[in-house]
């Protein structure tokens, strides 16, 4: 009994890794047909998308582009989330580009920016890719300039929004107890007797 039910074991393994080797391989084939006409490498919002990506997941590469942002510009476009970025023309792919840099002009709400009140202008804007990190270091520079408390725990290298350093960042210093270096040529002290020290003079005696 034990032999015959370990060979129908076998035989049942065997023909799931078949079915599961069948199923690959049409999958493998549908993938294929489905990436015919369809550009390998997108370029957009200065960041490289492998075209085989979904635009719900490929505009998520793009500094600055969240996943609410990302449905919102999608919509905006007048595209599908479900859409692959490398069947996009170049049209829209300009469209989806110029909705990201002025999602304002298309209707989305200023509050998903992440530019609000502009110091400069005082505009709602959203940056993205090195927009945004410029913008950012323009920020800690002028803030550093003026000398404020967030400008002076960023010149520190220390957390900047009340986080507690008792126990986190504790880099860059020494910690603990630093053992003293024994001079060179030094004796050892292992418990030798201490040198005599030399006789002190006698005090002559004034009559």
């Amino acid at each position: 009994m034990g032999m015959r039910k370990t060979k129908e074991g076998e035989k049942e393994e065997a023909k799931e890794a078949a079915d599961k080797m069948a199923k690959e391989k049409k999958f493998a084939l549908k993938r294929k047909k489905a990436l015919e006409g369809i550009r390998g490498i997108v370029r957009i919002g200065e960041v490289d998308v492998e075209g085989d990506k979904k635009l719900r997941n490929a505009l998520l590469k793009i500094k600055g582009v969240g996943k609410s942002l990302t449905k919102a510009f999608v919509i905006a476009s007048g595209l599908s989330p479900e859409t692959l970025i490398g069947s996009l023309s170049d049209e829209q792919i300009k469209k989806l580009e110029d909705v990201m840099k002025n999602p304002g002009n298309y209707g989305i709400p200023y509050h998903m920016l992440n530019r609000r009140g502009d110091p400069q202008t005082g505009q709602n804007r959203h940056l993205i890719s090195s927009e945004l990190s410029f913008a950012i270091k323009s920020d800690i520079d002028s803030m550093k300039k003026m000398r404020s408390y967030k400008g002076i725990r960023h010149e520190l290298g220390l957390p900047v929004r009340g986080q507690r350093t008792r126990s986190s960042f504790r880099t860059g210093g020494i910690v603990g107890v630093v053992k003293k270096k024994q001079a060179p040529g030094a004796a050892p002290a292992t418990g030798a007797a201490p040198a005599a020290a030399p006789p002190a003079e006698a005090k002559k005696e004034t009559k």
